[in-house]
């Protein structure tokens, strides 16, 4: 990206539990002051009633731009629209499967077809435990493409005395990939504890 152009970042939601990681990538990402494109789908909606008590609307305002699922005519929806990568927070092993085929059928899974066809990073947060043959072969395929598969698990190194602060870890790391380093990640200094 140019020095002139925006600083862009695309983030999906499904509706695989784990609702408050899109909450706080948004938040993060606001910190950061990146400009947000987001795009989630219908049963990301209930997640986020279910799990947090907030609306779509509630979500939309941590947002820059939003975008309707079937918005299939969307900015995100080219690869002409520059971003620095896209981030699925949390990615179901639905849509994860929709991006591996390449039959895409919303504007969540075009977006992120979009960003492999382009060779941006995109990060996958999946969702999903116990994974059987089919997920993993799936993942494999999707790594092989070039996307990231990064699982929101807890970083026990980092000693969170929170849930939230397990959450931003997690939220930190997959930032990370998209070579964003935000201030609430603990980075870990070796065993003597020195970086």
């Amino acid at each position: 990206m140019t020095s002139s152009s925006k600083t862009r970042v695309v983030v999906g939601v499904s509706g695989a539990s784990g609702a408050v990681y899109a909450v706080r990538v948004l938040e993060a990402l606001r910190e950061l002051g990146v400009e947000t494109h987001l795009v989630a789908s219908r049963a990301a909606a209930l997640t986020l009633s279910q799990e947090l008590d907030l609306s779509p609307a509630d979500l939309a305002a941590r947002a820059d731009v939003t975008y309707r699922v079937g918005e299939v005519g969307a900015a995100i929806a080219s690869g002409s629209f520059r971003t620095l990568g896209m981030i699925i927070a949390p990615c179901s092993v639905r849509t994860m499967s929709e991006i591996a085929t390449g039959v895409t059928s919303s504007l969540l899974t075009r977006a992120a077809d979009v960003t492999l066809k382009e060779r941006r990073p995109l990060v996958l947060m999946v969702r999903e435990t116990p994974l059987h043959l089919g997920h993993l072969r799936t993942m494999t395929a999707l790594a092989e493409m070039g996307a990231t598969i990064a699982p929101p698990l807890p970083a026990f190194y980092a000693k969170p005395r929170s849930i939230e602060q397990m959450v931003d870890q997690s939220v930190g790391r997959a930032l990370d990939l998209l070579g964003l380093d935000w201030s609430a990640t603990r980075r870990w200094g070796g065993l003597d504890g020195e970086a």
